[in-house]
């Protein structure tokens, strides 16, 4: 588990435990909720439709060999299915709002029950821009519950009768992977499901997500050119955990992912003029497009670097870059370099 985050939950459930610290549990726990569904918007806003149903780790015993789209769709089954049938004794979102035809689903169970190519086919015919509202849907009404529930209200137990609710639901598989689910819920009292369903499977799931993102990225930049379209070295950069690079469909740069169709101004710029990157432009020196818009404050930056490939080429730009960054991180690195861009160009030939 994620050091901190296991940090975070420990620290929440301790609180959770003692009723002068049960209000500050629940602030605390929404907020590193907050946390980590940012991790999930990142993935979805970041990667393309493919990656969703990729499963870089079929083989691997744990919550890593599923897909991307699968663990999004189990994390939020699970928490719809016991807020609601269990908790708040109210409709699920999924049928409350009209998701399960909004995304396509062909099942409404967790998904415990599917294994190995099942998994990725029911990936695959999923709408994951749906599925993700859905998700966040299901967040933000469980936020609400737990900010509703009181103290007392921890050691409430569940009867034969909500278990009998939840196989007449139809929302657990009587697959023997998925059909214990509902002992094991109703096992526990408001404060286990708390611990579990709202934080700590968030939590297992959310880290399976992020390796199964890194592996796709280190698939993506295998082979592939690591010197970015506008100067910068995907090889030093702060978001190689996250980005398969610009010359990839795995591009989370931010002037990727905020720009019409996800394709940076750079990207576009260089391809309509049919050249490899910006430091084959004879317009470098004065381009604010992209990545060189003056309130960038990465701009002048990369434009030394683009401008010192342009000179010494990319392989001694790629060996330079080595030995910035045996000394600064990538920040201080761009901080250094993008006061001026002559002067950054200065600094890469004196390196």
């Amino acid at each position: 588990m994620d050091k901190e985050w296991s940090e975070k939950n420990k620290e929440v459930q301790s609180l959770l435990s003692k009723e002068k610290t049960y209000t500050e549990a629940i602030e605390k726990l929404i907020a590193f909720r907050e946390e980590m569904f940012q991790q999930i918007t990142w993935i979805v806003e970041g990667y393309p439709e493919e990656a969703f149903y990729q499963m870089p780790f079929a083989n691997a015993k744990g919550y890593h060999s599923k897909t991307l789209a699968y663990s999004i769709w189990h994390i939020f089954r699970i928490e719809d299915i016991v807020a609601h049938e269990m908790i708040a004794e109210d409709e699920q979102i999924l049928f409350k709002d009209g998701y399960t035809k909004k995304i396509g689903s062909p099942i409404i169970t967790t998904g415990n029950e599917l294994v190995g190519e099942e998994i990725a086919e029911f990936s695959k015919k999923l709408n994951i821009q749906e599925l993700y509202l859905y998700a966040k849907a299901v967040k933000d009404v469980g936020d609400q519950i737990l900010k509703n529930l009181q103290y007392k209200d921890l050691k409430k137990k569940f009867t034969d009768e909500t278990k009998a609710k939840l196989i007449k639901s139809g929302c657990v598989s009587e697959d023997e992977n998925a059909f214990w689910l509902i002992d094991y819920w109703c096992g526990k009292d408001i404060k286990g499901l708390i611990q579990m369903p709202f934080s700590r499977h968030w939590i297992m799931h959310i880290e399976a997500m992020r390796r199964i993102k890194d592996k796709l990225c280190l698939i993506a930049r295998k082979g592939v050119d690591p010197t970015a379209i506008c100067g910068l070295s995907c090889n030093h950069c702060f978001l190689s955990e996250w980005c398969g690079g610009c010359r990839t469909n795995y591009n989370v740069c931010s002037f990727a992912t905020c720009s019409e169709g996800r394709i940076c101004p750079n990207v576009k710029c260089c391809n309509e003029k049919n050249i490899d990157g910006c430091y084959e432009c004879s317009e470098l020196e004065n381009c604010q497009k992209g990545f060189y818009v003056p309130t960038n404050d990465g701009a002048n930056a990369a434009k030394a670097q683009a401008l010192y490939i342009r000179k010494y080429g990319k392989k001694e730009f790629l060996k330079v870059q080595d030995r910035l960054h045996e000394k600064f991180e990538f920040q201080k690195t761009q901080e250094i370099l993008g006061q001026n861009y002559k002067k950054g160009l200065k600094i890469l030939e004196d390196t």
